[in-house]
């Protein structure tokens, strides 16, 4: 029997300090990164997305970080793919592959070797889509959406179909794919998950998009905008962007679109922890405002050694 590929992966709500710490490790015991995030496949879109600074990216080697032009699509089926092919290159060269990033669906569907039952159910829903919009109208799709996603149909209420089929897309996604597990994992993980008492965590968030306006965020996604990425694309229906788009329409103004992206995120980060508690084998550490990452990840580097 083929011995499984030992994995490390440091996981964890938004705003905790998940990228210094995979960095630090992977520099300590020979590391490559793989991002396990669903945003920071895309090219230009880097504020938003707290994509790691380009000294950070050059530190150690990063992997699934700007692969994508701005407009595509990228999923579930899409991460694990291409991430066991690097497990396995990466392995091959004698270096540790490092998964870090907080995308719940995409790290559990890795680890427990989630069987997908039809890697075309997507392309398979959008013509089903398009044909009921076809056939009854966008009055049809809007009822759809309403059904499975009340706050996106109130927002998009008056939209074309294009728009309303985008995000009935992006309302499903995850659930047209079949979450049937393995009976084991396929890799020899160590899974080590950072949290914060939640409090600290959502100042440590507002904290964050604060400087996030400030480098730029807003600037970011008008340029988006004027490269032609439509606010329909996946990675526009995320955090920040989608906030900035409402703004730019003038929905917002821009002290609202601040607090919706902050609210946003906040929210988000209580989904992610939502979906950690489904990991039962989660090495959790609790960070402090005052955290010393480089003795955390001394404690990681032993606890490998000893298992």
């Amino acid at each position: 029997m083929t011995a499984k590929r030992k994995i490390v992966v440091i996981l964890g709500p938004t705003a905790t300090g998940k990228s210094k710490c995979g960095i630090l490790l992977a520099k300590k015991i020979g590391g490559e990164i793989i991002s396990g995030d669903s945003m920071l496949v895309y090219k230009d879109m880097n504020i938003a997305t707290a994509k790691p600074s380009t000294a950070e990216l050059q530190t150690v080697p990063h992997h699934l970080i700007d692969i994508l032009p701005p407009d595509a699509s990228f999923n579930v089926v899409d991460f694990k793919t291409k991430a066991a092919e690097l497990i396995e290159e990466i392995s091959q060269r004698g270096k540790m592959p490092i998964i870090v990033g907080g995308t719940g669906l995409y790290l559990k569907a890795l680890l427990e070797n989630y069987q997908f039952a039809q890697t075309q159910a997507q392309k398979e829903l959008r013509s089903s889509l398009e044909a009921l919009a076809k056939k009854e109208g966008k009055e049809a799709l809007y009822a759809r959406l309403t059904q499975i996603d009340p706050q996106a149909a109130a927002e998009l209420k008056g939209n074309d179909s294009r728009r309303l089929i985008r995000a009935i897309e992006v309302a499903t996604e995850g659930e047209t794919v079949s979450q049937t597990k393995a009976s084991e994992s396929p890799y020899d993980a160590v899974v080590f998950g950072l949290n914060m008492d939640r409090p600290v965590l959502y100042d440590r968030i507002n904290a964050r998009v604060d400087e996030m306006v400030q480098a730029g965020i807003f600037e970011e996604t008008k340029q988006l905008v004027e490269q032609g990425v439509p606010s329909y694309a996946q990675s526009m229906t995320s955090i920040g962007y989608k906030q900035i788009l409402k703004f730019m329409a003038g929905d917002y103004t821009k002290e609202e679109c601040i607090n919706k992206i902050k609210q946003a995120t906040r929210n988000f980060a209580k989904r992610q922890i939502t979906w950690y508690k489904q990991m039962p084998y989660i090495h959790w550490f609790q960070i402090t405002p005052t955290e010393d990452y480089e003795k955390l990840v001394n404690t990681m580097v032993n606890y490998l050694n000893k298992n």
